[in-house]
């Protein structure tokens, strides 16, 4: 069973917002076992949603369109759809006086025609009314296939679809399972893991694909399988799992929405009783903010200093400045004194820190754009290493985060 999703807006189109509803949309549809097999964002003119819609004609059994559903004359996808099957538009009684309900109630400019006029339906088509708006939605029938339109105001069109559109969709069509599980790494490209993992890869059932999904330091394994028995698939993807989680021990850290690699820090601190601080100046207190977003951090996680300017490293850190001025703002020796400077201060187990330069110029340091060092100190141990992540700024920044989390849990096991 095959989808296509059709937004309609110029607002996507110039960049002025992003489309979340397509990944909404992608991810709801696919649990149903519906495959999507393309996405597509037109502008707000007829000739491109009805090219749109005929396009998908041939891909897709079932059509999803959200947007262009509003009162104003840019918003054309209701006359549209109404032209493309051949329909008249008809008052609905009902949605009418739901318009007028919700401009009494909540709404403080009066009423206006064109308000009205979002009542106006086409006859032929099921009508989905939208308890969080104006705009309804809409749900053609033509020769086996489906289309449904939606309001494109998120909260709107993820009750219309949650409430009317997938309940629909499971009793209107017969549809196999499409089972997802993800498996996290860290540490290693995702060249060398398809190196490591090449015999079990090609062992894999002819309905089960490995997908390699890379994001700056981390690779995450998708398996997806698609079947009618879904006890038998999700055996199978689990079989699978298991016979590839001892080829990538070292590297693995969990399921995807099972857990991450924060909280499996937090795990393991909470559980041996250590205490974690960190000392960040090149990622400017990411790495905190990154640990304390997960919920109980507090019984593990006791502060960051965000040593940012060189000043504060030593004022504030207790950094010695003939380290810095021998060996530089960014060096192995600065980096070990501010994680053992920073464990002593907060009286801290363990602590990360960071120094580094993520440009776009060098600042206090002579090192290369993109060079970082990271240090752990535990108790009276300080170790680091020192890492080229690059010369684009914002990656500079992630990367280092995410290898500090990452050093900081090869610690902790």
């Amino acid at each position: 069973m095959k989808a296509e999703l059709i937004t309609i807006g110029d607002e996507i189109l110039i960049g002025q917002i992003v489309n979340t509803n397509a990944v909404f949309l992608a991810k709801v549809l696919n649990k149903i076992g519906i495959e999507i097999i393309q996405i597509t964002s037109v502008s707000d003119q007829r000739q491109h949603i009805i090219e749109a819609l005929d396009a998908s004609k041939n891909r897709a059994q079932i059509a999803i369109i959200t947007g262009g559903l509003g009162p104003t004359k840019d918003d054309v996808t209701k006359h549209t759809l109404n032209e493309y099957f051949g329909d008249v538009l008809v008052q609905n009684q009902e949605i009418l006086k739901h318009i007028e309900d919700i401009f009494a109630k909540y709404v403080t400019t009066p009423i206006n025609e064109q308000n009205r006029e979002q009542a106006l339906l086409p006859s032929k088509a099921k009508i989905l009314k939208n308890h969080h708006g104006t705009a309804s939605g809409m749900w053609f029938e033509d020769q086996g296939r489906v289309v449904v339109s939606l309001p494109g105001v998120p909260f709107e069109m993820k009750s219309l679809m949650t409430h009317e559109v997938l309940p629909a969709l499971k009793s209107h069509f017969e549809r196999p399972y499409i089972l997802h599980k993800t498996a996290m790494t860290y540490g290693l490209g995702e060249s060398a893991i398809a190196e490591r993992i090449v015999e079990w890869e090609s062992e894999l059932p002819s309905h089960i694909k490995l997908a390699y999904l890379p994001s700056l330091g981390r690779v995450r394994l998708r398996l997806s399988g698609k079947g009618q028995d879904e006890k038998k698939l999700s055996n199978q993807i689990e079989a699978a799992f298991e016979a590839l989680v001892p080829q990538i021990e070292d590297i693995f850290i969990g399921y995807e929405g099972d857990t991450s690699l924060e909280e499996q820090i937090q795990l393991a601190c909470v559980e041996k009783q250590l205490s974690l601080v960190t000392a960040e100046s090149c990622t400017g207190g990411e790495i905190a903010s990154r640990l304390t977003k997960i919920p109980g951090a507090s019984n593990y996680f006791k502060g960051s200093l965000v040593a940012y300017h060189t000043q504060i490293k030593t004022d504030l850190l207790n950094v010695p400045q003939e380290l810095i001025d021998t060996y530089s703002v960014v060096s192995q020796e600065v980096a070990e004194a501010m994680a053992f400077q920073a464990r002593k201060k907060f009286n801290s187990d363990l602590a990360v820190a960071t120094t580094g330069n993520a440009g776009p110029t060098k600042g206090d340091s002579d090192a290369e754009v993109g060079t970082v060092w990271i240090a752990i100190a535990k108790g009276d141990e300080v170790f680091s290493e020192k890492f080229l992540f690059g010369r684009h700024r914002e990656r500079v920044v992630q990367k280092a985060v995410n290898k500090a989390l990452e050093l900081v849990f090869k610690q902790l096991m």
